[in-house]
C-alpha cells in the first residue's frame, strides 16, 4: 500500500529487560513518556497488551491548541521481546527489544505517512523514544 522506504530507529537504555519492558508498556508509565517535548503531554493511555488488543495514547498540547490519538491494535506481542502493530490509518510498526547485560536495544521500524516529510518523522519518533530513556533510566526499579 505504501510506496515509502520504512523509516528504522534505534535507540540504547540503561537498564534491565523487566524494568524497559514494564516502562514502555504499562499505562501508568505510558503516561509518563509519550509525547515529542515538553510542550506536550500524554494526558490518557489505553493500552490492551494482547494479540488483538487496541491501544490508545492521547498526546496533547499542554496550552490544549493541539493534539491526537495514537491508536492501533496489536498483531504479535511476545514479552521483552518484539511488539508488532498496526496503527488506525493501516501503517505497520515493529518494535524489538534486544537486551544485553546493563542495557536494552529498542529498534523501531515503521512506515512512514504520505503526508510530512521522512525527516519530520523520524525526529518524531525519535523525540519520544528519546523522552522514553530519559524516564526509564530515572526511574525507580
Amino acid at each position: 500500500m505504501h510506496t515509502l522506504d520504512k523509516i528504522k530507529l534505534e535507540i540504547s537504555i540503561k537498564g534491565t529487560i523487566d524494568k524497559i519492558w514494564r516502562y514502555f508498556t504499562e499505562e501508568e508509565h505510558i503516561l509518563n513518556w509519550y509525547f515529542a517535548s515538553d510542550e506536550w503531554h500524554c494526558p490518557f493511555a489505553n493500552n490492551d497488551l494482547r494479540v488483538g488488543g487496541k491501544f490508545n495514547f492521547r498526546m496533547e498540547a499542554k496550552d490544549k491548541s493541539m493534539g491526537f490519538n495514537f491508536e492501533g491494535e496489536y498483531l504479535k506481542v511476545i514479552p521483552q521481546e518484539e511488539i508488532e502493530y498496526i496503527l488506525a490509518d493501516s501503517r505497520m510498526v515493529n518494535i524489538l527489544f534486544d537486551p544485553d547485560e546493563s542495557n536494552v536495544r529498542i529498534i523501531e521500524i515503521f512506515d512512514p505517512e504520505e503526508v510530512n516529510p521522512i525527516d519530520m518523522q523520524r525526529a518524531g519518533w525519535y523525540s519520544i523514544l528519546k523522552n522514553f530513556k530519559l524516564y526509564a533510566e530515572e526511574g525507580e526499579l
